[in-house]
């Protein structure tokens, strides 16, 4: 029982670091509950982060095997970031009124982790580097991530490759871009389902993605039905429309040839 010269569970864990970094700057109960709700949940995009970056390398490896545990996890990460928000909601508008001031200007939006993960996967709009200004390595890092083909990028050239034989025809990335649904890549994507035995992994890559996205969408709706729940149509702290600009957000498609071709088969 110990652990003076051994390796103990707080230390492995630097339990002490990370308990030591929850600082309300109000006497507001609830701000608490708000600080960690953000703080572990930027700890699970690290995480999808960490399993999205391999899964991108061993989709250029070729170790599809490895690349399919990795994105089943990442949708059981976002399965996680949902239930936080059931968490969150047990905050009343009283409550979140308590301590609102004290946030100022700081906003989800400035979340550098979630413009990372929204950059790998191929929503890319360069505009978002701008709340990310004042941190150079942050700027810097998402900036290089703009100029790599997404993980979908990647998906697209395995496609082209496996149904067309060659990758001559593969539309170029849109690196500075949101992607947009592609005719020629929607028709890839309609062969491999209608001939799914022929294009098997490929069509378990299509139903992975999918499924990744489903748990992103609806985590992107929790946001939004929590924050209408909260603060009602106030504008947001970040200076955005609050519940207005977050229901835009809903509408943006991640893999959009996998959803549209769905009404052809």
């Amino acid at each position: 029982m110990a652990f003076n010269d051994a390796m103990s569970y707080g230390d492995y864990l630097h339990l002490e670091d990370i308990l030591a970094h929850q600082h309300p700057l109000t006497d507001a109960h609830d701000e608490m509950l708000f600080v960690i709700q953000h703080q572990t949940s930027e700890l699970w995009m690290k995480l999808a982060i960490h399993e999205l970056v391999a899964a991108r390398e061993a989709l250029r490896s070729g170790d599809t095997a490895q690349m399919f545990k990795m994105l089943a996890r990442v949708s059981r990460i976002f399965e996680q970031l949902n239930s936080a928000w059931d968490v969150l909601r047990t905050m009343t508008p009283a409550d979140y009124t308590r301590f609102r001031e004290a946030l100022g200007p700081s906003s989800g939006l400035q979340s550098y982790q979630y413009r990372t993960i929204e950059y790998i996967l191929g929503n890319r709009n360069p505009n978002m580097l701008k709340p990310h200004e004042h941190l150079p390595e942050v700027r810097k890092a998402l900036s290089d991530e703009l100029a790599r083909p997404s993980f979908y990028d990647e998906v697209v050239r395995l496609l082209f490759r496996t149904v067309d034989g060659h990758e001559d025809h593969v539309p170029a990335p849109r690196l500075d871009a949101p992607h947009e649904a592609v005719p020629e890549i929607r028709e890839r994507w309609k062969t491999v389902y209608d001939n799914t035995e022929e294009y098997w992994t490929l069509y378990e890559l299509g139903e992975k993605l999918v499924d990744l996205e489903d748990y992103f969408r609806r985590w992107r709706f929790n946001h939004v039905t929590t924050v209408e729940r909260v603060i009602g149509f106030k504008r947001g702290t970040g200076g955005t429309s609050g519940v207005q600009y977050l229901r835009q957000m809903l509408s943006v498609e991640l893999f959009p040839e996998l959803w549209h071709l769905r009404g052809e088969l």
